[in-house]
This record gives structure tokens, C-alpha cells and sequence, in this order.
């Protein structure tokens, strides 16, 4: 959205050397933050006052819009009376059930009511892992592009930012195995998606509120051949993603096939950088997380749905220490709330090692700063977009909190993001939500969310009839 310059004063922003005082924000009319000014003595004629103190927005690096629709319909063991495991494995069978329902207008109704929701909880920007892509019955739609430009509007009618990744989804298996018959409307060659991804970027351009990548699904759904071809037909800038190691079936299957870890065979076999985001990663060796750490590579971290999905606990704590990159997703929506994964985070690494403050270090000894902070600059990476920080050159998403809530009244500046990351009281302090300098959440609520509502209530009732 253009728009004339604007600006913001906060009497307390959290910036990139921390909690500063008087803080004047600018922008210009493309969302850019043109400056940021601490310490302002006066303000100017004319200027917005923040309700409250003010944070960079979230990016969310993970996310599969369609899911939200199914999110709460699973918690039930699917073979009822028997003593058979539940597991990722039997929940995606499910999955794909609900996935050969979707059509075009039911993703565009989900996919609206889920970036609203993101927006509301403080993510200004997402990731999406797009791998919907054809009819039911796994024909083209005339519009080849059909769901993918579907979602992109969605994002730009909420007002989150995006950076779209159209998967390649080709094989069932290690081994290049041929794909199941619930998995057609998920297929294509490396060359019949990078002609997809053509078509959505001709008909919805980047812009500073879009980007595009691509996003192999997986080593089980890619060769080493179509992953090389895959990389070769895109800018070597691009944001490149992959599901990764988050199973042990996963991990199993790979050394039998490949004869190697998931995680080392990739690093072994393709450059590996800052571009990268290895979502999930659960499962990974100590060699494994030195290496990973080492690449510059983004772990993307979704633990409210690794929890749901009973998937095991990331290695944050040797990760960090060795200035792994993180960043944190929805990833398939059964919670929407970056504060939950990064509490989700600090209390798997405190259940498995029996002690507190686990992921606090000696430069960050408040543990929610250090991850806030961690978070924001890898999902800044893995989003490919200039996000994550209140400074010049990025763009202009801000959160405000509301000062009166009871998570943090009263507390000094120093407590404020451990009170909004690990206290669970009441309605979120997130008050307001800028995204590009646009007000799109104002005292909690959205601008289209009455209407947006309404629209996903019709789409799941169509879906669940």
C-alpha cells in the first residue's frame, strides 16, 4: 500500500542495542523505515504517540495456510481400541484427506482468517510453504498459478508481509520412490515448478511487502538431480527452504538409502548459507549442530506443532552456544503466537535438562531477550526481506503493547519481554500491529476481521460437511 510519509513516537522501543527512551520512528510512503531516533527531546507537531512501549514485529518462518483449517480436528488416536501409535505419520494421513477437500476460494477464506490471526499475535511477516498446487484429481489448473497467486492475495488483503515458496513435492520416498495416490494435487518436476513460480511473480510482482523463494520439501521428496535443477533455475539470492531430520523414521530411512544423516548429507552435497532455512531439524547429531552452525543457515523452530505432533525437542542449547541462527514458525497453526513457540522453546530445553533459564547466556542472561532477538534476525534471514529490527532500511513493522496489561505493569523496562514471552495471563499486551507503517490491528482488533471471519466460518463448514 503507497502511502504519504509517516511516523510514530514511542516512549520506549526496543531497538538493536536494546530498550531505548523517547524514540522517534519515520517512513517513508513504501513502508521503509527512513529513520529511527532515540532520545528525541521534543516531539514534532503532528505525530502518532504509541499507546505503549513498541517492538520490532515477528517474521514467522514456517507456515501452511490450508492446515489452519483442520487445526483442533486431530487430537483423537486414529485407530481407535487398538494399541497402535499416534505419531506425525498417522496425523498426515489425515492431512491429506483434508488437503484433497481444499478448493480455491475455501484456501483464499483460510488463508485470510490465519494472517489476521498471525498479524493480531505479533508476526508482521510469513513464510509460506506452499505445496497445494493442483486439482483434486492432481490436473492443472487453467491458471497454473491458481493457489499459489490465491494465498499472495490473501497476505496483501491482511497486510502481512510474505515471501511465497512454491514447493517441489515429487516422490514418496527415499529412493525417488513413485508418489501416493493422496499426494497428486502436491506433484511437479523441477522445471513444471519453476514454471509455476514464474507465473505467480508475472501476475503478483516483488515488491517491499513480497518476495519470493522456493522450497524443496523435503530429502524424501526431492533427488539430489531435481534439487541441483531446482537451485540452478532460481536467483542465487533467493530464500531456499526444506523440511529436514524432524522425524526418526526420516533420519532411519535416510542412512539406509543415502548412507548418511539428512542434515550431513545436505551439507555435504550443496552450499549450504545464510539463505537456507532447515525447518525443523529436530534430529540432528552433535557433529550435525556444530555444522549447521556453522553454514550460516537458518534452524527454523515451529515447537507449538513438533509438540503436537509428538516430533522430540531441537538441541537449542548446544545450537545456540555455538551462534546457531533460529527463527520460529506456526507451521501447520494448532497455536498462532510467536511468544508460545519461544516459551515452548526454553521449556523443552528445561524438561530435558531438569533446570531453569536454561538458554539465558552471559551476554543475554534474561532468556526471553536472547531468543526475541535470536528469532528476529533468522526469521529476517530465512524471509529474505529487509524485516526484524526497528532501524533504518527495514521496513516499518512495529508492535505496540499495551502498558496496562498485567503481564507487565508496573515492571521495569529489563522485565518487560520476559513478561510477554513466559507469562500466559489473560488477552495478548500486543495493543497495536504496524506492518509497512499501515495500522492493520488497532486495540486488538483487525480492520477486515468482522468480515474475514465471517468468510472462513463458510469456508470450514464447507470443508467439514
Amino acid at each position: 500500500m503507497m502511502q504519504a510519509n509517516q511516523s510514530l513516537f514511542a516512549a520506549h522501543a526496543y531497538l538493536p542495542d536494546g530498550w531505548r527512551r523517547n524514540v522517534l520512528l519515520e517512513w517513508d510512503a513504501h513502508g521503509t523505515l527512513t529513520s529511527v531516533t532515540p532520545d528525541t527531546a521534543r516531539v514534532p507537531d503532528g505525530v502518532e504517540k504509541a499507546a505503549g512501549p513498541v517492538l520490532p514485529g515477528m517474521p514467522n518462518l514456517h507456515s501452511h495456510a490450508f492446515q489452519r483449517a483442520m487445526a483442533g480436528l486431530t487430537e483423537y488416536r486414529a485407530a481407535a481400541g487398538t494399541a497402535a501409535t499416534d505419531n506425525f505419520w498417522s496425523w498426515r494421513d489425515l492431512m491429506y484427506r483434508f488437503a484433497a477437500r481444499i478448493t480455491p476460494e475455501g484456501l483464499a477464506a483460510v488463508a485470510q482468517w490465519l494472517y489476521i490471526e498471525m498479524l493480531k499475535a505479533g508476526y508482521t511477516s510469513v513464510c509460506e510453504f506452499h505445496y497445494v498446487h493442483h486439482t483434486p484429481d492432481g490436473s492443472r489448473y487453467p491458471n497454473q498459478a491458481e493457489l499459489a497467486q490465491r494465498v499472495v492475495d490473501a497476505a496483501s488483503t491482511s497486510g502481512i508481509g510474505m515471501t511465497m515458496l512454491p514447493v517441489l513435492y515429487q516422490y514418496s520416498g527415499f529412493g525417488s520412490r513413485a508418489p501416493r495416490e493422496d499426494q497428486r494435487r502436491f506433484i511437479n518436476t523441477p522445471e513444471s515448478l519453476l514454471d509455476l513460480l514464474g507465473t505467480v511473480r508475472a501476475a503478483r510482482p516483488e515488491s517491499a511487502a513480497l518476495r519470493y523463494g522456493v522450497a524443496p520439501h523435503s530429502l524424501r521428496a526431492v533427488s539430489a538431480d531435481s534439487l541441483h535443477e531446482l537451485l540452478s533455475g532460481i536467483d542465487r539470492s533467493a530464500p531456499v527452504h526444506i523440511h529436514i531430520a524432524e522425524q526418526t523414521a526420516e533420519v532411519d530411512d535416510c542412512l539406509e538409502t543415502e548412507g548418511a544423516r539428512p542434515v550431513q548429507w545436505l551439507l555435504d552435497r550443496f552450499n549450504v548459507d545464510s539463505r537456507w532455512c532447515l525447518v525443523h531439524a529436530t534430529h540432528v547429531d552433535a557433529n550435525e549442530t556444530l555444522a549447521l552452525a556453522k553454514s550460516g543457515a537458518v534452524a527454523g523452530l515451529c515447537l507449538t506443532t513438533e509438540a503436537n505432533l509428538g516430533d522430540g525437542i531441537f538441541p537449542a542449547h548446544a545450537y545456540l552456544d555455538a551462534q546457531g541462527r533460529i527463527g520460529v514458525g506456526s507451521d501447520s497453526h494448532i497455536g498462532v503466537d510467536w511468544r508460545a513457540e519461544l516459551r515452548l522453546l526454553e521449556y523443552g530445553q528445561r524438561l530435558t535438562r531438569r533446570q531453569r533459564n536454561v538458554l539465558a547466556s552471559a551476554e543475554a542472561t534474561h532468556v526471553a531477550d536472547r531468543l526475541f532477538g535470536a528469532a528476529l534476525e533468522g526469521g529476517a534471514h530465512a524471509s529474505g526481506r529487509a524485516v526484524g529490527a526497528l532501524q533504518a532500511g527495514r521496513r516499518a513493522d512495529c508492535l505496540v503493547l499495551d502498558p496496562d496489561h498485567s503481564s507487565i505493569a508496573e515492571h521495569a523496562p529489563n522485565a518487560w519481554l520476559s513478561g510477554v514471552v513466559f507469562c500466559e495471563h489473560g488477552e495478548t499486551p500486543i495493543r497495536d500491529v504496524y506492518t509497512g507503517g499501515d495500522k492493520v490491528v488497532d486495540n486488538r482488533r483487525h480492520r477486515d476481521e468482522e468480515g474475514a471471519y465471517a468468510r472462513y466460518r463458510a469456508a470450514l463448514a464447507d470443508l467439514l460437511r
